[in-house]
């Protein structure tokens, strides 16, 4: 039986749950304290402490596996603060439940900036949430990195110099999912399903400009807040799409599998990495699950999570049984320690004298390795993350790479391969420069 997404949106306040990392320094506090070397007062930052924030999704319609993504990287957290932390500080990570909802996002990140004064906020989750903070966090001068969100917003660096984005972007998996459809799926009616933001939109014009606008038979969009998706499956069904796009979060795309095999409609599903975690939607779809989502197309552009020889997912996998109570080794947990590893080696190259300032410019030189399986674009003039995807499909349990791995840009350019981008893992996991 299909488990039911949890209705409404969860209100999170003040109150809200406060996971923190690292030991506060004795006589300073998280508002400011020498950034080392002589430099004046930097919020967050202190001889010994980093305090870093973000709003999350652990209750709400996005909680089904997105509520792990925080938790990991404080193990990752963790793991680093064990080990000596980065540059001889500690990381604090505080992060807050905004139940997927755009008001309390506001809210809690207000209460981040203003009362706990962070650093800077990292891999705030959502396209809805997250948009409604990007002008906020501009005015007050905080470093947004690596939202965990593949919309366009992110990279607008001459309006927005601090965001950074970190996973391809919508537009980018769109043309990459609409190539492997195209050249895979020939003859066949396509259609689109959406999240009704900047997320839906995004891939959808990714995919139009791959198919073009005739080439999809019907599109339509879902509201996260409703969860009953029974007029679109409704309308894909009546307008016979053989094969459906989803630009899903996970709950939406195990209720829109459940919802289509209530009416015996099994098309070829194609979904966004961000929506397509195999443990996740088994785990959301209970024992209808794994036939359900036997033959599911998705993609990816980390290590693949159920590879146990890829030496990242061992290195992660080791981390979270000791400091993420052995949560089961998903895409989410991996996302989570993937970004945190990012953001300890943009400290890192930042070097001792930590500044807000700093810690953009270094990004922007770029130059990152890490888990992923293709490059970043991180530049002065690029402030989005990951440059492509490869596509995976799932066959008895195992969401399995299949093919080339492929980049291409969010505007006209071509879709092209190129190989794996994977470096090994540090000798202690850490980085160090």
């Amino acid at each position: 039986m299909i488990r039911p997404v949890r209705d409404g949106l969860a209100a999170a306040c003040a109150a809200a749950l406060i996971l923190t990392t690292g030991a506060c320094s004795g006589s300073s506090s998280p508002s400011g304290g020498s950034s080392g070397g002589g430099n004046a007062s930097v919020p967050g930052v202190t001889d010994t402490e980093i305090v870093i924030g973000s709003h999350q999704p652990l209750t709400g319609p996005a909680a089904p596996g997105y509520s792990k993504i925080a938790p990991a990287a404080k193990a990752y957290f963790d793991y680093v603060n064990a080990h000596g932390g980065i540059n001889g500080r500690k990381i604090t990570f505080k992060y807050l439940d905004d139940g997927y909802n755009p008001a309390t996002t506001q809210q809690v990140v207000r209460q981040l900036v203003l009362q706990d004064k962070v650093f800077a906020i990292l891999a705030g989750l959502g396209t809805p949430t997250h948009s409604g903070v990007l002008d906020f966090l501009k005015s007050n001068r905080v470093p947004d990195l690596f939202v965990a969100s593949g919309a366009l917003a992110w990279n607008q660096p001459s309006k927005y110099p601090y965001t950074f984005g970190y996973q391809p972007d919508y537009t980018v998996e769109g043309k990459i999912l609409g190539t492997y459809v195209k050249s895979t799926y020939a003859g066949q009616k396509v259609c689109h399903l959406g999240q009704n933001d900047d997320f839906g939109a995004n891939s959808l014009s990714g995919v139009k400009k791959v198919l073009g606008d005739s080439g999809l038979a019907a599109t339509d969009t879902y509201v996260p807040t409703t969860p009953n998706v029974a007029p679109q499956v409704g309308k894909l069904q009546a307008a016979g799409c053989q094969v459906v796009v989803l630009a899903t979060v996970p709950g939406f795309t195990a209720l829109t599998l459940g919802t289509a095999a209530r009416v015996n409609y099994h098309p070829t599903w194609v979904v966004s990495s961000v929506g397509g975690d195999y443990v996740t939607l088994a785990d959301r779809l209970g024992a209808a699950g794994k036939p359900l989502l036997e033959g599911l197309v998705t993609a990816g552009y980390l290590a693949s999570a159920t590879d146990t020889t890829d030496k990242w997912i061992k290195l992660f996998t080791d981390i979270d049984k000791q400091y993420d109570n052995n949560a089961t080794m998903d895409g989410n947990v991996e996302y989570g320690m993937s970004v945190a590893y990012l953001f300890c080696q943009a400290v890192q190259r930042a070097g001792k004298n930590l500044t807000r300032q700093s810690i953009v410019a270094a990004i922007e030189k770029g130059g990152f390795t890490g888990p992923g399986i293709v490059p970043f674009r991180f530049s002065a003039s690029d402030h989005s993350g990951y440059t492509g995807e490869r596509i995976a499909i799932i066959k008895s349990g195992v969401a399995g790479y299949v093919g080339d791995t492929y980049v291409t840009d969010d505007a006209d350019g071509p879709v092209t391969t190129v190989k794996s981008a994977e470096a090994d893992p540090p000798a202690n996991g850490i980085p160090t420069g």
